[in-house]
């Protein structure tokens, strides 16, 4: 009977994990609710947590009517849904000294990949376009980062010679640059960094002029100063930026260790969520009272994460940003943290 119970996980696993790879807008909502069910039924952690609610999920119908999981459960669970092998990768949060960080266990690899590929290519085009340099010192200096696994991904498919990581040598990643200017080859730029790095080469005492002969240099801030910096508005972070640096504006990335999927905004920090990704508002006083894009665009409130990459975790997410909807449909603010949370610190700056 048990062995039977696994085949029927399996075969519900990847039928889910299909849909996920092949998903269009129209069937968000539908496959959403399959994959909470899933959830429900065979994740230990998030079937306690609703029962605790006293939810039946047969009576789910709507997505505001899901329970979405607090992200600090993150932190002193394993959330695993279904019997799964031994995981490829564990990630974990930054945090701060002393800080109890997030743990992300991660058991397909290749959806990972495949998804954030994905949605890459929806907002910027292929990868193969694209020179990628990495500027992410912090991240570098452990090896249990999801962003870190994410853009190994994309330097490798990128199929540059001269996309990789750079740690703290900024004078190689100079000469890499002053070698895309002087050498155009089609190809465009990808210059991604934590906060505190772009600012550090920007405010740097390097002739930082030749970056305008780049034509097509994309500039995009991960967020997190790592306590290395003075906390900044994201306004005054990216008028420094592209004061320097050559660009008219910094794209920016969302994400965090408990997700598998991204957000990007194209400038002024507006977010679109990636395809796999729908966000949500819960009241700030009531955790449970949630709404969805048709409401008032200037409310604040509560950010809740669907992510459906996160099959083999859970989908549903409960953060501690704050936020408000964009007036395009979908779009997203990020506005800041509730006071009574840790800060994280793979996280947008303040808005």
């Amino acid at each position: 009977m048990e062995l039977q119970n696994n085949k029927s996980q399996t075969e519900k696993r990847q039928a889910l994990r299909e849909q996920i790879l092949t998903l269009q807008p129209a069937n968000f909502e539908r496959l959403t609710l399959e994959i909470f069910r899933y959830q429900a039924a065979y994740n230990p952690v998030y079937n306690q947590y609703i029962k605790n609610l006293n939810i039946i999920p047969e009576h789910i119908t709507h997505l505001t009517q899901i329970p979405f999981l607090p992200v600090q459960f993150f932190k002193n669970h394993i959330i695993q849904s279904g019997d799964l092998p031994a995981p490829s990768a564990i990630f974990q949060s930054s945090g701060t000294t002393g800080q109890q960080t997030s743990q992300h266990h991660l058991f397909d690899g290749t959806l990972y990949k495949d998804v954030s590929a994905r949605i890459f290519r929806d907002n910027f085009g292929d990868l193969k376009q694209f020179h990628i340099l990495a500027l992410l010192p912090s991240y570098l200096e452990r090896n249990n980062s999801s962003l870190v696994y994410m853009m190994q991904h994309f330097i490798e498919e990128s199929g540059s010679d001269l996309s990789g990581f750079y740690l703290k040598n900024v004078d190689e990643l100079l000469q890499t640059l002053t070698c895309l200017a002087n050498n155009p080859d089609g190809k465009k730029v990808l210059m991604l960094g934590v906060t505190f790095a772009l600012l550090d080469l920007a405010e740097s005492d390097h002739d930082l002029s030749f970056l305008a002969k780049i034509k097509e240099l994309t500039v995009m801030d991960t967020g997190g100063m790592k306590g290395r910096r003075q906390e900044l508005l994201r306004e005054e972070v990216h008028d420094t930026l592209t004061g320097r640096l050559g660009v008219d504006k910094i794209h920016s990335e969302y994400g965090m260790t408990e997700m598998l999927s991204q957000g990007y905004s194209h400038g002024a920090g507006l977010l679109m969520p990636g395809f796999s990704m729908r966000i949500l508002l819960r009241d700030i006083n009531d955790p449970f009272a949630i709404y969805d894009h048709n409401i008032n665009s200037s409310k604040t409130g509560g950010i809740n994460i669907i992510d459906l990459a996160n099959l083999d975790s859970c989908s549903f997410i409960e953060t501690q940003d704050l936020g408000r909807f964009g007036e395009k449909e979908g779009s997203f603010y990020v506005m800041g943290r509730f006071d009574n949370s840790d800060i994280r610190g793979c996280n947008l700056m303040v808005m």
